[in-house]
């Protein structure tokens, strides 16, 4: 089994009890992990491929464009010490979601924007950030919010080279940048 390079636990585990999960798709997921990982409160961050419409994509598949995936982050967190809302505005103020099928130079179906929701209370927090943070983008003259909000499907993992890369591979490819518009969510800013 594959361990987390910085964690130092099992990837492709279940959320411990009393932990909860995320999946977001920014565009390419090797800067979007390093996001999250370094947050105090994630337990545990993987890279994958959600969205689509066909069963263990690999890399390559999901490339093509044909599979319908997103490039994923799976992230388990201990909401007691980070908030669902935090990780929606990191993920915001992170990545431009007006772009459609595209994060900068990375261009495909597969670098769309997307959050994954697990239960009606990530759902209701997805929608009610989407719509604030629209107007927030909309204040600044930017474009409309592509961003995709889906019930739980499969998580395929990525390839175990992708995992953590950044980490392993420090002078890598990171496309990361949002728009410099801030997101505001209720309990967005509580450490608790």
């Amino acid at each position: 089994m594959t361990t987390h390079a910085i964690f130092n636990r099992p990837l492709g585990v279940q959320a411990p009890h009393g932990f909860d999960q995320a999946v977001f798709g920014m565009g390419c997921y090797w800067g979007v992990e390093r996001l999250f990982w370094t947050q105090r409160g994630v337990w545990l961050t993987e890279v994958g491929f959600a969205g689509g419409n066909t069963t263990s994509p690999t890399y390559e598949d999901v490339c093509t464009g044909q599979t319908g995936h997103a490039e994923v982050v799976r992230v388990i967190f201990d909401s007691s010490l980070i908030s669902y809302e935090h990780l929606l505005r990191l993920f915001w103020e992170n990545h431009d979601p007006t772009q459609g099928d595209r994060q900068g130079n990375d261009r495909g179906s597969q670098y769309r924007s997307l959050i994954m929701v697990f239960n009606a209370s990530q759902r209701a927090a997805a929608e009610a950030s989407r719509i604030d943070y629209g107007n927030r983008l909309a204040v600044e003259g930017l474009g409309k919010i592509t961003t995709q909000i889906i019930d739980e499907s499969p998580f395929w993992p990525g390839p175990e080279s992708h995992q953590q890369y950044l980490e392993k591979n420090p002078d890598g490819y990171c496309g990361l940048k949002g728009t410099g518009v801030e997101a505001s969510m209720p309990n967005a800013d509580q450490n608790l």
